[in-house]
């Protein structure tokens, strides 16, 4: 009687993989475009130059203290209602530009509603995503967005964001800030093998705070770029159609160690 040893070899995934996060793969070279603080140039500048190349976008919007009534610094509501009109994402980014580890939960909730209701008022529909000020977070916001039924949120980090591995409140992106083309350039060649660059760009230029500044001549290279080598450029909304978004929030554990403040 021969006697067979028999060897089962058992893989361990540590990652959940395509068909439980992802309702479709992510097409290599998606970028999706984020402009933050409701800065100005974001109506005279920048949404002219997106239609010009067909690329969506979202725009975090918020009251900016201590000068937000100097339109020459910020948009009015009513260019980010005409953002919308456009076909823009306008979204929340607090009431006043607070960071949340700088708040309380109840302080954070009100920052929150205040920006859904003078969206409201205006006939622009409830968002769900968000974007941290100053890239800044705390573990009571992951409880809190999920309450008032946001389904993204962006952060920092200089990163690309891995669908799979990356919590949807917790999106890294990179900032196009300064002069350093070919830093930008490299970051949006990441997109590629199932992860997405996202990109966070501030005023073009930043009348309020210069040191965050896209020259606005750079920033139509970028454009340029992502055109002539076919990039899907899109806002962050547009994300549902390859995430089950309520998946990931459920089985995919927010990692805040991996938000590091890095605005490069």
């Amino acid at each position: 009687m021969k006697n067979y040893l028999i060897i089962i070899t058992l893989c361990a995934c540590t990652t959940i993989g395509y068909g439980q996060v992802l309702l479709k793969p992510i097409p290599d070279k998606t970028v999706i475009l984020t402009f933050d603080d409701g800065v100005s140039t974001h109506a005279t500048y920048v949404a002219p130059l997106l239609k010009k190349y067909n690329f969506d976008a979202t725009f975090f919007v918020c009251e900016f203290p201590p000068d937000f009534e100097d339109k020459k610094k910020y948009m009015s509501w009513e260019q980010i209602k005409e953002l919308n009109e456009q076909g823009f994402e306008v979204a929340n980014h607090t009431w006043k530009h607070t960071h949340v580890n700088r708040m309380s939960p109840e302080e954070c909730n009100k920052g929150l509603a205040y920006i859904e209701d003078k969206c409201k008022s205006l006939g622009i529909p409830k968002t769900n995503s968000f974007a941290y000020p100053a890239y800044d977070t705390d573990d009571y916001i992951i409880d809190l967005l999920k309450e008032r039924g946001y389904i993204f949120a962006r952060v920092g980090g200089s990163r690309p964001y891995d669908p799979e591995v990356d919590h949807p409140y917790l999106i890294p992106s990179y900032s196009t800030t300064g002069t350093d083309k070919e830093r930008v350039i490299n970051a949006i060649k990441e997109a590629k093998d199932g992860k997405i660059v996202v990109l966070t760009i501030h005023g073009v230029p930043d009348y309020a705070h210069d040191w965050v500044t896209t020259p606005p001549e750079l920033f139509e290279e970028y454009l340029k770029y992502l055109s002539e080598n076919d990039y899907h450029v899109l806002a962050l909304r547009d994300l549902q159609e390859y995430i089950k978004v309520e998946y990931a929030l459920q089985n995919l554990i927010p990692d805040f160690s991996k938000n590091l403040k890095n605005s490069n």
